[in-house]
Formats: structure tokens, C-alpha cells, sequence
């Protein structure tokens, strides 16, 4: 009997063994395939140093990649089994919308994109913030429930980007891009009324497209709730600006490759993404007029207040 499992076992071995120089070939691409979403998973979820030249990153791959090669030259008498149930489950993700091949090849795509563009991070001081001026009457002009402001938001989500193709998951976040490049494209700077400080509604300010920074981040903030974003002001002491949340890490690399190689490709051209992190570890991008793309430079005043519109 125990002859007998031993000519299985041989029998079974000879089957799915890989003659040479083939078992070389197939181990090295099997170890790129799995290190990608390994690797992936790695990195997003570990707290990134911020050595110089993402080098830390590369340590990791190195060492995942010898790792994986170790195991699959010692498994490798059921190589061909390894690969087809690898290809199986990247194959039943694309077909029934989950882990497959697409996705991780994008995500692939949007870390090392992002790793190359080094955003400019900034922190908030949570404890250091002071109250937020007229909050009240801001909250109540972000009217963002009217009529005209969903109307207009709509509007601007089908006059651009609407035709980018296979970004399902950040759709919502393509379509605030698209209202911050409208109200950009048509606002108008106007100072208050002299010696008094004028809040327009923002279904107000879309009659004229014009007014002051508050103005134009009432308005920003409410177009952007409208289509189901999460926006926030920004108070400098002499400037208001509108943020909007993108999320953690994962979509901020996404965020960067859609404006730098998609959305804002001249805009943004030779220039860093500007951001917030806020004390969940939250990533907000800068979206104020005096920008040319989501996440342009901040202006240079310290943060003051901060006002969050859930």
C-alpha cells in the first residue's frame, strides 16, 4: 500500500512537473503576478517613511519578489496547478466585478505614478484651530438642497470628463473635478461692498458667477455636496478656500494620476498635487480659484479654521 501512494505521488509529480528551461520562464512571471497585488497590498496599508526616492518602497519589492521566488522553485513540481488557480481567481474578479486582472494592473499604475509625482502633503493642527467666523450664516448660504445648484452641478458633470472611460470607482470623484473646472472657468473676482462682509447664497452667486473667495467656496462647497462629495472650507484669516475629501491613500494616488495624466494635463503640468491630512488620517484636496486643477498650491497664510460639511 504504502508502494503504491509512493508510485502516485512520483506519478502525480511527472505530470504537472515543468521540463527546463521552461520552469525558469514560468517561476519568474508566476513571481511577477503574485508580487504585484501583494506588493500592493503592502504598501497601502503600510506607513510610509518618506524616504528619499520612495526607496523603502523598493526594499519591499526586492524582498518580496526573492521571497516568492524561494517558494515557488520549492513548490514548483505543481507549478502549472499554482498558475491556474492564481489566473482563475483574477479571472472570476473581472468577470463578476471583483480583484481582477484590470484592477490591478490600474492600481499597479496609480502607485508607481504616484510614487514618481511626490504630492506635497500638509498637516492640520486640529488643536490649534480657532472657531470658524460667520459659521452659521455659511452653513445656511451652502444651499446646496436648491433647485438651481443640483441643476448646475448636473451641468457641469456632462460638459466634461463625462466620456472617461473605465474609472467606475472614482466616477464621483471625476465629477467634482468636473464642477470645480466650471465655476473656475467662469468665476469673476469681486470684492464686498466696502466695509461690509456680503455672504451670497450660493444659488445666489450662480446668477453672475461672481464675488469674493467666501463667495466662490460657498458656491464650490454646494455643488460639489450636491453630487454626493464631501466638501470643506478652509479659513486663513484673510481667505476662505473649499477643500474636498478624496479618502486615504489608495485614492489620492488615483486622484493624482486622473489630474496630472487625464483631466488637468496642461494645468497641471510640471506641478506638485497640494493637499491636507486631517487627524483621521483623511485626504483633502486643494480646490481653491486661485488654482488651475484640484490640489494647485495653497495660498501661503496659516490655517486658521476649518469647516467640514458631512
Amino acid at each position: 500500500m504504502k508502494v503504491f501512494g509512493t508510485y502516485q505521488f512520483q506519478d502525480l509529480k511527472t505530470k504537472f512537473q515543468v521540463k527546463k528551461p521552461w520552469d525558469d520562464v514560468i517561476i519568474f512571471i508566476l513571481n511577477i503576478l503574485i508580487a504585484i497585488p501583494l506588493f500592493l497590498i503592502i504598501h497601502l496599508n503600510l506607513k510610509d517613511p518618506e524616504w528619499p526616492f520612495s526607496f523603502d518602497r523598493i526594499v519591499i519589492a526586492i524582498l518580496l519578489l526573492l521571497i516568492i521566488q524561494l517558494i515557488l522553485r520549492l513548490i514548483k513540481t505543481v507549478l502549472l496547478l499554482g498558475i491556474a488557480v492564481y489566473f482563475i481567481f483574477l479571472i472570476y474578479g473581472t468577470i463578476f466585478g471583483g480583484y481582477g486582472f484590470a484592477t490591478v494592473f490600474q492600481n499597479y499604475g496609480f502607485m508607481i505614478y504616484s510614487m514618481t509625482e511626490n504630492p506635497n502633503p500638509q498637516d492640520i493642527v486640529i488643536s490649534k484651530l480657532l472657531p470658524f467666523p460667520n459659521k452659521t450664516q455659511i452653513i445656511k448660504a451652502i444651499d446646496f438642497d436648491n433647485r438651481e445648484v443640483r441643476n448646475f452641478a448636473l451641468t457641469a458633470t456632462t460638459l466634461h470628463f463625462r466620456d472617461i472611460k473605465g474609472q467606475q470607482k472614482y466616477r464621483k470623484m471625476i465629477q467634482c473635478f468636473a464642477v470645480f473646472k466650471e465655476i473656475r472657468n467662469r468665476w469673476n473676482y469681486v470684492n464686498d461692498p466696502k466695509g461690509q462682509e456680503y455672504i451670497a447664497y450660493a444659488s445666489e452667486s450662480l446668477l453672475h458667477f461672481s464675488g469674493d473667495c467666501d463667495d466662490h467656496a460657498i458656491l464650490m462647497a454646494a455643488c460639489i455636496r450636491a453630487i454626493g462629495g464631501t466638501p470643506r472650507l478652509i479659513h486663513t484669516g484673510g481667505h476662505i478656500y473649499p477643500e474636498m475629501l478624496v479618502g486615504q491613500k489608495a485614492d489620492l494616488e488615483a486622484a493624482v494620476y486622473l489630474i496630472k495624466e487625464v483631466l488637468f494635463i496642461d494645468e497641471s503640468k510640471n506641478k506638485e498635487i497640494h493637499y491636507h491630512i486631517d487627524e483621521r488620517g483623511q485626504i483633502w484636496l486643494n480646490l481653491d480659484y486661485t488654482a488651475r486643477y484640484p490640489g494647485g498650491p495653497f495660498m501661503s497664510e496659516e490655517i486658521l479654521g476649518a469647516l467640514t460639511l458631512n
